[in-house]
């Protein structure tokens, strides 16, 4: 199959969840159910997380939800509602658990709580003085839309709270879902239980909510301040002594095994219930812990949903495709006779690279079983051999990227000692077709310049008629040949150019991760800036070629400093970061003078005592504090703990630098 079919395929994708997001939140008249709904978001996510090149503005891995609809007043969430990662078997509960101990350097005791997942929709309430004041919906995980009057006509949310020891100021959040029961009177009306809570929801009449029977379970907090309940059961039991509705079945478990036994025994009596469920979530039960882990860009580092089993299918490879992705990557993906999978139609699978394939012994025209689990996109299992024809062919992967002839190589990975396992276009810049198209999708996504009504689909289709070859191109659009173009109005136009408007004001670390270097994620990208403090500054250690600088941030390795000096040596992007600093207004980073630790660097040296480096160095940030990776003379404080490296302690008191023992550095934290 030739790549622009590839191509097709993936628009469709792409443009299938773009009309559902539509239906769902701007016209509220959904028309798949939520679990089909998902798993187009789930595949897309996935296939992003192999292939960063097929990012896109309306992919669930670039947002936590979707932007708030336009009908309805926006308001920010004090505390963000993040979403959960996801396990599905006893490993990635494990890993799951080690992640906490790493963390906290030490294998503490604690329990779960254990809480069904409901299939519905998450929503936020704000009570202040006992008066429910503030309904908003999860929105994009920062902002939500206000439902506020909508909320209230459902009975199980209490709009006024006497009870005393009930918080002056606190969001409670939990679920809107309708009952089966309730859907089976109402299903000429929507397409499933949970599109029916959707819809009534984000009515613009109460009235019209109002007559739908919509319930509601509270199961957790976003602000909240109290020193007297302790644990996340504490926490449900005084929601249901102040007049919310629980999950009756939430538990409180010690070990990973008994959530297992629960989850196989819940997963079998689910169907049972009086609602859609698909999973369990499991929470550290202490809220002091939940502290101290905090959260990652995404989720908590505390909680985990446990999703219930994969569905699998078995079909016919027609076709296996190459897709070049935006640092080059060559991923495989393989066209399939389309089948049936957990009630979603599958047309494609990942074979993930090159060894993969050798390694399954993958052919053209095998039957294969396909499995499709939870946030892991459809993936190939295994080849049914007995069912291999004569006619079935190996698949020579290419030497050569498909988009530009370009050479393609296995990078050597230093740590693994290893040959990378994907193949990669030795192309730079903007020289390759693909990778640029790729580039720019990832410079407009929602966690980069957040560019609304320029997808990947307007992208390419701009791409192809000449409007954009560069990102700089995006803000030297001609919007008289855009509105002329077949699918633009006036209001579509206005809008773009309202978005691209919009986006010409962004953070520092947002713009540094939005111009696509390879390894450097938003998280470093925030590191980098926090570095800089201005992209002036970034641009004047580019041109003195000083990005060894950046080895004395902490978390940053050689890995990004020749990724970064790579992406530098290509003079093509240079000149678009360039250009793009004198036509967007990049923010600078402001101190937030109010830490402790304010103007102080830190570095570790040796093991902590009952926190990890990562928690450590967490603390250290938050109190306006940075941490570096080396000793120099920027060096303010050496943290030694036990056995430090005798180098280091030699270098911090040949350059005066001052030492501390961790429990003299805690002091300056009281």
């Amino acid at each position: 199959m030739k790549e622009s079919e590839i191509k097709k395929d993936y628009i469709k994708k792409i443009n299938e969840l773009k009309k559902h997001n539509k239906l769902y939140f701007e016209n509220s008249s959904p028309e798949i159910s939520d679990k089909d709904y998902d798993i187009i978001k789930i595949e897309i996510q996935n296939l992003e997380r192999k292939f960063p090149y097929l990012k896109s503005d309306f992919s669930p891995s670039s947002s936590l939800g979707f932007a708030p609809s336009k009908n309805f007043q926006k308001s920010s969430h004090r505390v963000k509602m993040l979403s959960l990662s996801n396990a599905f078997d006893i490993e990635d509960l494990k890993n799951f658990e080690k992640k906490i101990f790493n963390y906290l350097n030490k294998k503490v005791k604690f329990e779960y709580s254990v809480e069904p997942k409901i299939d519905g929709i998450s929503a936020s309430l704000t009570y202040k003085d006992g008066f429910l004041v503030l309904g908003t919906s999860r929105g994009d995980g920062s902002t939500g839309e206000v439902i506020t009057e909508n909320l209230k006509t459902i009975k199980d949310i209490p709009q006024k709270i006497s009870s005393k020891d009930f918080p002056k100021d606190i969001d409670i959040r939990g679920e809107v879902f309708i009952k089966k029961n309730d859907f089976n009177k109402l299903k000429n009306a929507f397409a499933n239980p949970r599109n029916a809570a959707s819809g009534s929801l984000r009515q613009k009449n109460p009235e019209q909510t109002k007559k739908i029977p919509l319930n509601f379970v509270a199961y957790t907090y976003g602000f909240f301040e109290s020193k007297k309940i302790k644990k996340q059961s504490d926490f449900l039991s005084s929601l249901q002594k102040w007049g919310f509705k629980i999950n009756k079945h939430n538990k409180v478990l010690k070990t990973i095994y008994d959530l297992v036994n629960f989850h196989r025994k819940f997963e079998r009596d689910r169907f049972e219930l009086e609602y859609d469920v698909d999973g369990l979530v499991y929470k550290i039960n202490s809220l002091e812990l939940q502290k101290r882990l905090g959260f990652t860009a995404n989720s908590p580092r505390w909680a985990i949903a446990h999703k219930f089993s994969a569905d699998s299918a078995y079909s016919q490879i027609k076709d296996i495709n190459i897709q070049v992705g935006r640092t080059g990557a060559l991923t495989p993906v393989a066209r399939i006779k389309p089948v049936n999978i957990g009630g979603v139609v599958v047309s494609n699978a990942t074979l993930h690279n090159e060894d993969e394939i050798i390694r399954k012994d993958i052919r053209l025209g095998d039957t294969i079983k396909i499995e499709r689990a939870g946030d892991v996109i459809p993936h190939v299992v295994l080849v049914d051999l007995k069912k291999r024809g004569r006619n079935s062919k190996k698949f020579i992967f290419p030497n050569n990227c498909p988009s530009c002839g370009s050479e393609t190589i296995k990078e050597f990975n230093k740590t693994t000692k290893k040959h990378d396992a994907v193949r990669r276009c030795t192309n730079e810049g903007y020289d390759c077709e693909k990778i640029a198209i790729e580039k720019i999708k990832h410079f407009i996504s929602k966690d980069a310049m957040n560019i609304d009504g320029l997808g990947k689909k307007v992208v390419e289709n701009f791409w192809d008629l000449k409007l954009i070859r560069f990102p700089q191109d995006i803000y030297n659009l001609d919007y008289n040949k855009i509105s002329n173009l077949e699918g633009w109005g006036d209001l579509s136009v206005s809008n773009l150019k309202y978005s691209v408007d919009q986006s010409k004001k962004v953070s520092l670390d947002k713009f540094l991760y939005a111009i696509g270097i390879r390894h450097i994620g938003i998280e470093n990208a925030k590191l980098l800036a926090e570095h800089v403090k201005s992209i002036k500054n970034f641009i004047i250690l580019v041109n003195k070629n000083k990005l060894n600088e950046f080895l004395n941030i902490d978390g940053i390795g050689e890995t990004q400093i020749n990724s970064l000096k790579k992406f530098f040596e290509n003079k093509s992007n240079y000149k678009i970061v360039e250009k793009l600093s004198s036509l967007l207004n990049i923010s600078d980073i402001k101190l937030n003078k109010e830490g402790k630790l304010l103007y102080n660097t830190f570095m570790f040296t040796g093991k902590l005592s009952n926190m990890s480096r990562a928690e450590a160095k967490s603390l250290i940030e938050e109190n306006s504090g940075s941490v570096v990776s080396s000793v120099n003379k920027k060096l303010k404080y050496l943290i030694i703990g036990e056995k430090p490296t005798n180098r280091k302690v030699q270098e911090a008191k040949e350059l005066g630098i001052k030492i501390l023992s961790q429990k003299e550095w805690l002091k300056l934290l009281n």
